[in-house]
């Protein structure tokens, strides 16, 4: 059988396409590569605006993906001037890798799911061949259009479009957090060893500590941060348990953003959509998927349904450039000091012995 689409990657944008796009008649199958042993590094905060783009959809988020503690608060710090301050945050804590498995229970039956790895892609006339790996085992899946949601380091974008974006690598560990001392929520900025951010923060009793390094040295860049930060907060994180890693996107410019031409498209970070100052990608993934979805319940031919897409995500994309602008503030060293000491948008903390209790 040739799936009229094949959709690469099963998170929030591959699951949101899929979703949508099952009310009409098309053939779908959608591959999720993501399984216990391969989780993506991600801090697993759901952000106002990813709570937005599920509400939308009248979606009601189950217990079971949610964690403790929830976050009403993030304390920034500046590991070079020695600054810190809290600002006021409303996200929901969860389990990522529980709620993206929540989001493929949502694809309706008429949708194939497959379990498996894309390791390449060849175009022959009008039909894309795909090679998976199922079960240690090489198949070819064939489909007339092909759906790229595989995040960073995407092979459908490697195959397919040869521009170049910013790469970073995300790297994180999950200690044992028995004297609940560490921060609940930290953001945390070192210019000595990264020109991003990093994230302290509390899960069910674990706490991860994770951040955003260029790929040359980016473990001994890691390893140094950690220790800096161990440092400045007089204790160590706690016994570790794990290290996860993956690549992740950085959007500089708008020809970092790639909708999609001759049969295949890109949605979330696949695309580009993802913040260039907070990494935060779930909103857009979202937000994307449904776009795509929508133009292609629009619209038969594949030039049409590129063009529908690529206009309709042109508030995306100068979203972004905003938010391209605002790095620049937040990752600006001097900037950034000068408004942490003056406190402009934070929040005054009334300290007690800020340990979670259950």
């Amino acid at each position: 059988m040739i799936y009229d689409v094949v959709i690469v990657g099963a998170g929030p944008a591959g699951t949101t396409f899929a979703r949508q796009l099952a009310s009409g008649d098309k053939r779908i199958l959608i591959i999720d590569g993501q399984n216990v042993n391969n989780k993506k590094p991600c801090g697993g905060l759901l952000s106002p605006d990813a709570q937005k783009a599920l509400a939308r959809f009248d979606l009601v988020l189950p217990k079971s993906v949610l964690v403790d503690p929830q976050i009403f608060a993030v304390k920034t710090i500046d590991l070079c001037s020695k600054l810190q301050r809290y600002y006021q945050r409303c996200y929901l804590n969860m389990d990522r890798f529980a709620f993206d498995k929540w989001l493929v229970s949502l694809i309706p039956s008429s949708v194939d799911i497959i379990e498996g790895k894309c390791i390449g892609i060849i175009k022959t006339d009008d039909i894309f061949s795909l090679d998976i790996i199922i079960n240690g085992k090489k198949e070819v899946v064939q489909a007339g259009q092909v759906v790229g949601a595989d995040g960073a380091n995407s092979i459908v974008r490697k195959t397919f479009f040869k521009n170049k974006i910013m790469h970073y690598v995300a790297i994180q560990q999950w200690f044992e957090n028995v004297d609940n001392v560490n921060p609940f929520y930290s953001c945390v900025f070192d210019k000595e060893t990264s020109e991003s951010c990093s994230w302290i923060m509390h899960k069910d009793g674990n706490v991860i500590f994770g951040g955003c390094f260029k790929q040359n040295n980016c473990q001994d860049a890691f390893e140094t941060q950690k220790i800096r930060l161990e440092k400045f907060l007089g204790h160590r994180l706690g016994d570790k348990i794990k290290t996860e890693g993956c690549i992740t996107y950085r959007p500089r410019k708008l020809s970092d953003f790639q909708t999609g031409k001759n049969g295949v498209y890109l949605i979330g970070e696949s695309a580009g959509f993802i913040s260039p100052s907070s990494f935060e990608g779930i909103s857009s993934a979202i937000i994307s998927g449904e776009l795509l979805a929508e133009s292609f319940l629009k619209y038969e031919a594949q030039k049409k349904i590129a063009k529908h897409y690529k206009r309709k995500t042109i508030k995306l994309r100068m979203k972004f450039i905003v938010k391209i602008i605002k790095r620049w503030f937040m990752y600006t060293p001097f900037v950034r000091k000068i408004i942490m000491k003056t406190g402009v948008g934070s929040i005054k903390i009334h300290q007690n012995n800020n340990k979670w209790r259950n």
